[in-house]
């Protein structure tokens, strides 16, 4: 399995509009976050768990080395437009018939139907993205021959989900891992999981909160992401993070 970030930074990205902080104003393109989004790859399939609204700068990127021509599957947290806003931008996806199945639980299908209604009209405009909608609950289900597992997080008090795939397990936006879903990320290689900041907030965990439930899952790896500017600077903050835990930049490519 590859799995590229193709952003590591929270609803407003990094720099923020009009700040001039250390971070915003670094040099270092590690500084430099657009909204969380991940693509997977697994024996030439390509699952995107969530669509960011910079989706086409993202796979701008991508394809400066590398192109495909089909979405698997694009697996949604939650209806944040920070992990949403980049759906119509599928339609380089689902062109000459080509369908992008959407996957998330059905909250955030309602909320994603009526944000785009034109997608799904009977009598669609030429051109928008061809998008079906596929409701799940919080049960394993397939894409395409690959086994997810759901993974419930609290965001606030918003209940949504985060991925386990195979011995990977995508967490962003929490502030809660439920007691039961422990049981869900055992025995991981790569846990990835949200960091907003260093002080309070309410809907997300902190780098401290991050790290304390990284030393309750244990895996093997741990990747930092959804981290804004107050976070700190790439290159200080990963000089004290503790033993095989990684601050995420966008493009880093890693393997599990």
């Amino acid at each position: 399995m590859k799995l590229r970030f193709l952003g590591t930074g929270t609803s407003t990205g990094v720099p923020e509009i009009g700040c001039t902080c250390e971070v915003c104003t670094s040099t270092n393109p590690r500084d430099k976050r657009f909204r969380t989004s991940a693509l997977v790859e697994i024996d030439g399939k390509h699952l995107l768990i969530d669509c960011s609204p910079d989706f086409r700068m993202q796979m701008l990127e991508v394809f400066k080395t590398e192109q495909f021509e089909l979405l698997d599957g694009v697996l949604i947290t939650h209806e944040h437009y920070d992990h949403v806003g980049g759906l119509d931008d599928l339609r380089t996806f689902s062109r000459h018939g080509k369908v992008v199945q959407i996957y998330g639980e059905k909250e955030v299908t309602d909320a994603i139907h009526a944000r785009i209604p034109y997608v799904f009209r009977e009598n669609k405009y030429p051109g928008i993205p061809n998008l079906e909608l596929v409701t799940i609950d919080d049960k394993p289900f397939e894409v395409k021959g690959i086994q997810i597992i759901p993974i419930r997080l609290i965001h606030g008090n918003l209940p949504i989900f985060g991925y386990r795939i195979g011995n990977m397990a995508y967490l962003t936006d929490l502030k809660i891992i439920p007691e039961e879903e422990y049981a869900k990320l055992q025995n991981l290689d790569v846990l990835i999981i949200n960091a907003l900041r260093n002080y309070p907030h309410v809907s997300h965990q902190t780098l401290d909160d991050a790290l304390k439930n990284i030393e309750r899952i244990r895996p093997k790896r741990t990747y930092l992401i959804h981290m804004t500017h107050t976070f700190g600077l790439h290159e200080k903050m990963q000089a004290v993070m503790p033993e095989n835990v990684f601050i995420a930049y966008d493009g880093l490519e890693i393997y599990v």
